[in-house]
């Protein structure tokens, strides 16, 4: 198997079945690119996944800018799918989860995170990039902590110190006894458990998946031989039964990611705890 990182599919071209070579499964080597510019031993370097995170931030504000640079009474093609887009986080996400009064002014922000994240996540199935930039832990973590950060500052600045406090704790003094304990696991919960769940759901669904459609992309191309050609088209079968399906879980991941964003802010702005 080649030790080359940068091998996008991460396996030998001329390796298949009955040739007296093992499977070349996919693995956490799949996952490392070397860099593009700079030193990889260090910590200042440019690799695929942070160029393709920059174009596809590029991609998403070129697609905005240009649908709304001009914006018309009657739209075109480009500006009706923009404010379809627009709309459909504004009030299918944020209406719907924060309100419309309280939640306008996150319309913005949140229609930037569904359809940056989005990007990343198609990057997966486009030709010569093929990877999912969410499928790196580092930037669905980057993502959360802004969101993290908006909504704990949202909370003190709502509630004050003794507000918030009692906001994360969950504080209910009918619970009489076992308050401290409750206070205790769901101040654990908010601002440890949460950060890191509101990352992982993003970062292991799109690396099973990327995993998914190597392992059935790596078969097809190895069991090219003799008789294992029938095999061969099954698996190939596979690989776009699992690129459709990919398609699918993009957009529901990014909508999910989002989703969960808008409830940590409707949490900090509830009364009552």
């Amino acid at each position: 198997m080649s030790a080359d990182p940068t091998q996008v599919l991460a396996f030998e071209t001329d390796c298949h079945l009955f040739d007296g070579c093992g499977f070349p499964a996919p693995g956490l080597h799949s996952f490392l690119f070397e860099p593009l510019w700079g030193d990889g031993t260090s910590n200042v370097y440019f690799d695929k996944t942070m160029l393709l995170a920059l174009l596809g931030s590029v991609v998403v504000i070129g697609f905005f800018w240009a649908a709304f640079a001009k914006p018309k009474v009657v739209p075109g093609k480009l500006q009706m799918v923009a404010e379809a887009g627009y709309d459909f986080v504004r009030r299918g996400i944020v209406y719907e989860t924060i309100g419309k009064r309280e939640g306008e002014k996150y319309v913005p922000f949140m229609v930037s995170l569904f359809f940056f994240v989005w990007m990343m996540n198609i990057w997966s199935i486009v030709p010569l990039a093929q990877f999912p930039v969410t499928a790196i832990i580092s930037y669905p973590a980057a993502l959360a902590a802004i969101v993290y950060v908006m909504w704990v500052s949202l909370t003190f600045k709502r509630h004050g110190f003794v507000g918030a406090f009692k906001n994360f704790t969950g504080y209910d003094k009918s619970l009489g006894a076992v308050l401290p304990l409750s206070m205790t696991i769901e101040l654990f919960s908010n601002l440890l458990v949460r950060p890191f769940t509101h990352t992982v759901r993003l970062f292991a669904n799109m690396f099973a998946g990327h995993t998914l459609l190597l392992l059935f992309t790596i078969a097809s191309w190895y069991m090219l031989n003799g008789i294992g050609i029938a095999y061969s088209a099954v698996s190939f079968v596979m690989v776009i039964v699992m690129t459709a399906f990919e398609l699918f879980i993009q957009a529901v991941q990014a909508y999910v990611f989002v989703l969960l964003a808008c409830s940590f802010l409707q949490g900090a702005m509830a009364e009552g705890h």
